[in-house]
């Protein structure tokens, strides 16, 4: 059959599978961590979107899902609240994780940050 042009909507014969492109492209989480002192997190409290809630949220931290979530897991405790862990992109484009927990707690995550040795800043209001 003739082809009549215009875009492929859809193929099995694909040249470069999906997600192969570059060395980072397809990951979604860090391949390592990288020292406390070589990290600027910034702390921001979060209300829009959040049906009025207050959250505060820490990004980006490059480290791996295991040593984020065991953080996540203390702050959480820490400040009586729950949270999440969400996959995110630093400004060069390579995976990092940003942490949420609920609650107005900026000052006192960035306390925790710089006693755990980060160069964490307060960003926003």
């Amino acid at each position: 059959m003739k082809s009549k042009g215009g875009r492929t909507v859809y193929s099995t014969e694909s040249a470069v599978p999906r997600g192969k492109g570059g060395a980072d492209k397809g990951r979604t989480e860090p391949a390592a961590s990288l020292p406390p002192w070589q990290q600027s997190p910034r702390v921001r409290r979060e209300v829009a979107g959040r049906g009025g809630k207050t959250v505060t949220t820490v990004s980006p931290l490059v480290l791996l899902r295991e040593e984020a979530a065991a953080l996540l897991a203390a702050w959480k405790k820490m400040c009586g609240g729950g949270g999440s862990l969400k996959a995110a992109r630093t400004a060069d484009g390579s995976p990092c994780f940003e942490l949420e927990v609920q609650g107005d707690h900026a000052d006192r995550l960035v306390a925790e940050l710089l006693q755990a040795g980060y160069k964490a800043k307060r960003a926003g209001g």
